[in-house]
């Protein structure tokens, strides 16, 4: 039992530290905000600046990994060229290296206890009665996140010791080093933070568990684990997204491998040559010279590097399935491509409103792009909306100047209409999304029976304008009028309802205030796809008429 009792303890702490990570990484994300993204920014002109100011900002934040989906940001915005930013993660690679080194040096040399208990203590409490609006209170979860580190870091140290007194770890020294390796991408994979590894390998040495070479084996291991996040972060994203993640994948697992067959010499230059005889302080000089060794390897091979990285992903480079076969200088398939793009783009927002406020029993039969666009969650769809909207429009710039044709300008000029209401309509549903969550969860009767009521006037919305997009061309206009007529009569009825006096009674103003903006989100949404279908469907003469209808707001 006493065994089992002070594993746990080494396992609550590897949690504790790990939570104190995140508290630290979600604090930092909202300190560091537009000043060090200026920072990067201003830093990844040249891959030397990439590098030092990869280095310094994650020395900073503590946090390789904050560091990292900023760069995955900029690169999908187009803001850094790609070997800018696998120059950048260089540098990050290396900064992170400074959390080892605070822990090697004072994490172990001080009584954590009387540090970390008050100041979690204090700091937690602050947190918890301040307003998330106030200025102190990220500064407040920062304290409050280091902690928590502070305090796994002692719990492991606590359990590593106990348990090495009951269980003779040093049993597991026999095993070759390939073993330690492979533990070390395992945990880091896992527990997605290095730092909590390093903490970890370092209480093992401390205590006399395992040997510096099985450590350093093990830390190895955690530069391939760490890359694990990134990778995933950047699935079904843009193409330069899922390159720098591989790029930052292939550095780590590379330099694992050269420094893997020269760790004997490596480690008896730092021991012995250099003479650093803590086992501490030479595991986090090990780490450091493994991220500088990275630096020195591909640093000169940036530029092929990129360009081999370039050629990856390319078949998933653009989001369209039409438009990306066809040059925006030849008119007549231009606008061929452009018409299919547009009806498909459509049925995507349909989509995703399906599956923001989960309708049953609707289908929308489309053949995606994506295989895995119907795995998506509801953000990821969106984001594949936003994605599919930005290369149209830019498509149809390419396109401006070249269609000598007045009537295909007039049918372009329509299409791109259809595309910009279309995606109204998806902005409106995600501000919508957050309040229908709301009263999804809610065990309130009212609010809970309203979203019911809403999911119900949605599906009877988008079930006849499915079966409009298929009509005969004849009855198209009449029937998008007369569905129109009917989203303004629900939506004034709607309204008229919200403000009796007594028909939500008891709702307070705030919860009346979300049905009213859920409400006009809802419509607001429902207007703008059939304003999107409405131009991709009708022509000019049709589409001025539904465009005088009463009470129509372009």
């Amino acid at each position: 039992m006493a065994i089992s009792t002070e594993i746990w303890k080494l396992i609550a702490g590897i949690v504790i530290f790990i939570m104190g990570m995140r508290f630290l990484e979600e604090a930092l994300k909202q300190i560091a905000g537009r000043p060090f993204k200026l920072f990067l920014r201003k830093h990844t002109t040249n891959k030397v600046k990439g590098i030092l100011g990869g280095a310094v900002v994650t020395g900073i934040l503590q946090s390789s990994s904050v560091v990292n989906i900023m760069v995955l940001a900029f690169v999908g915005a187009g803001v850094i060229s790609m070997q800018n930013a696998l120059a950048l993660m260089l540098g990050s690679n290396l900064g992170t290296t400074l959390t080892s080194w605070l822990i090697a040096t004072i994490g172990f040399k001080i009584n954590i206890e009387s540090l970390a208990f008050p100041l979690t203590g204090i700091a937690g409490l602050a947190w918890s009665l301040t307003s998330s609006n106030s200025r102190f209170y990220q500064w407040l979860h920062f304290l409050l996140g280091f902690g928590l580190l502070l305090i796994g870091l002692q719990f492991m140290k606590e359990g590593a010791t106990e348990t090495v007194e009951q269980v003779d770890l040093t049993q597991f020294n026999r095993y070759p080093p390939i073993i330690f390796l492979i533990c070390g991408v395992i945990i880091t994979s896992l527990v997605q933070s290095s730092s909590a590894t390093v903490a970890l390998v370092l209480s093992a040495i401390y205590t006399g568990g395992i040997t510096l070479y099985a450590g350093c084996a093990i830390v190895l291991g955690a530069e391939i684990g760490t890359t694990i996040k990134l990778l995933i972060a950047a699935q079904g994203k843009m193409a330069d997204k899922k390159r720098v993640a591989l790029g930052n994948f292939l550095f780590n697992t590379l330099t694992t491998i050269v420094v893997f067959f020269i760790l004997t010499p490596l480690l008896w230059f730092i021991t012995e040559a250099i003479g650093i005889k803590d086992n501490l302080i030479a595991l986090v000089f090990f780490q450091s010279t493994v991220n500088i060794i990275s630096i020195f390897l591909f640093f000169p091979l940036l530029n092929i590097f990129g360009n081999f990285l370039q050629k990856r992903f390319t078949e998933n480079e653009k989001e369209t399935r039409f438009l990306h076969l066809v040059k925006p200088t030849d008119q007549e398939l231009a606008l061929q491509a452009m018409e299919k793009e547009v009806i498909h783009f459509i049925y995507h927002v349909i989509d995703f409103f399906v599956d923001a406020l989960e309708l049953k029993g609707l289908s929308v039969e489309v053949k995606l792009i994506n295989h895995d666009y119907n795995k998506k969650g509801a953000q990821d769809k969106y984001e594949f909306i936003k994605e599919l909207h930005g290369d149209i429009h830019g498509f149809y710039l390419k396109m401006q100047g070249n269609n000598s044709d007045t009537e295909n300008t007039l049918r372009t000029e329509s299409l791109i209409s259809a595309v910009r209401n279309a995606m109204y309509g998806a902005k409106s549903m995600k501000d919508g999304w957050q309040d229908a969550l709301l009263l999804r969860n809610s065990s309130n009767e009212s609010k809970f029976g309203y979203y019911k009521a809403s999911q119900g006037r949605m599906q009877g919305f988008l079930e006849p304008l499915l079966q409009i997009m298929v009509a005969p061309g004849s009855t198209r206009s009449e029937l998008l009028e007369g569905l129109y007529y009917s989203v303004v009569e629900q939506y004034t009825n709607s309204v008229r309802l919200l403000y009796k006096e007594h028909a939500y009674s008891n709702l307070n103003e705030s919860e009346i205030t979300t049905i009213i903006n859920y409400n006009r989100e809802l419509y607001t949404a429902k207007k703008s796809i059939l304003l999107a279908v409405k131009d991709f469907l009708l022509g000019s003469e049709e589409a001025a008429r539904f465009n005088d209808l009463p009470g129509f707001i372009r």
